[in-house]
């Protein structure tokens, strides 16, 4: 979607995110990103704020209403959402500033041991029962082998998007941010999801594999579990390829297929 600067906010909703942080300042337009009407970073009274947001009538607002949700149930390698307004069309989500940079996944890369960290951390979180976020038995079931998207079901608070751009390094540790997906389900999903990045980033499918290893999750899972995630995963890329012609979505694709090779236990 377009994006506006913080100034073109109609008035009454600047004044209502000066209720919250005090007087602001200044306003920096974030670069990048296609999923926010308005990213800006703002100097405030009470220090630098982060504020998110799309118009209320966007049919992604409600992803915008699950991030929101789901926010105080996130562990601390999270950036802290201070507050969400919904006033004069818009929704808009005041968080930590972070000022970091986009994680890199490239092999021997030292981000490497700060993201499995972050993700460690994750590992241990169960999923609200308070906030309706979506389930991974249905996310995944149009994609997953007959018989088979029972393996995805569980109780763990899953990302499901590591994207480099959902990643943050920061004082040293990794940030995940953007949770417009946050999902309920078996906890190998995420190792799986970031194997499937990594090899995105250079890495042989074998190191990739052995990179997920490192959690339990995934090192205990079943092999037919993994083998169907293999399979829904390369036919859920080849989805979306399908649907856009961008050569990353193409390869993505190509790499999700190698992957789904890779933990087939019917070769």
């Amino acid at each position: 979607m377009s994006r506006i600067p913080f100034d073109q906010l109609p008035a009454e909703v600047r004044q209502a995110i000066a209720d919250k942080t005090g007087a602001v300042h200044h306003a920096v337009t974030a670069p990048g990103g296609t999923n926010s009407g308005i990213a800006s970073v703002l100097d405030t009274d009470s220090g630098p704020v982060f504020v998110k947001g799309i118009p209320t009538d966007h049919p992604q607002v409600s992803a915008q209403h699950r991030e929101a949700a789901v926010a105080a149930h996130l562990p601390a390698s999270c950036p802290r959402l201070y507050w969400h307004i919904e006033l004069g069309g818009w929704s808009l989500l005041g968080y930590e500033v972070v000022d970091g940079r986009h994680a890199d996944y490239a092999p021997g890369s030292p981000d490497l041991p700060l993201v499995e960290a972050a993700l460690a951390e994750l590992q241990g979180i169960t999923a609200p029962e308070d906030v309706e976020i979506k389930q991974a038995v249905d996310r995944w079931a149009q994609y997953a082998p007959p018989g088979t998207v029972r393996h995805f079901d569980g109780d763990a608070l899953l990302h499901t998007d590591f994207a480099p751009d959902n990643v943050l390094i920061a004082g040293g540790r990794a940030r995940l941010i953007d949770w417009a997906w946050p999902t309920r389900g078996a906890a190998w999903i995420d190792p799986g999801a970031l194997a499937l990045r990594l090899m995105e980033a250079g890495h042989p499918v074998e190191a990739a594999i052995e990179y997920a290893d490192r959690f339990p999750s995934w090192r205990d899972a079943a092999p037919e579990a993994l083998a169907a995630f293999g399979t829904a995963t390369a036919s859920l890329w080849r989805e979306i390829a399908e649907q856009g012609e961008a050569p990353w979505k193409r390869a993505m694709a190509e790499q999700a297929t190698v992957l789904a090779r890779a933990l087939d236990t019917n070769p």
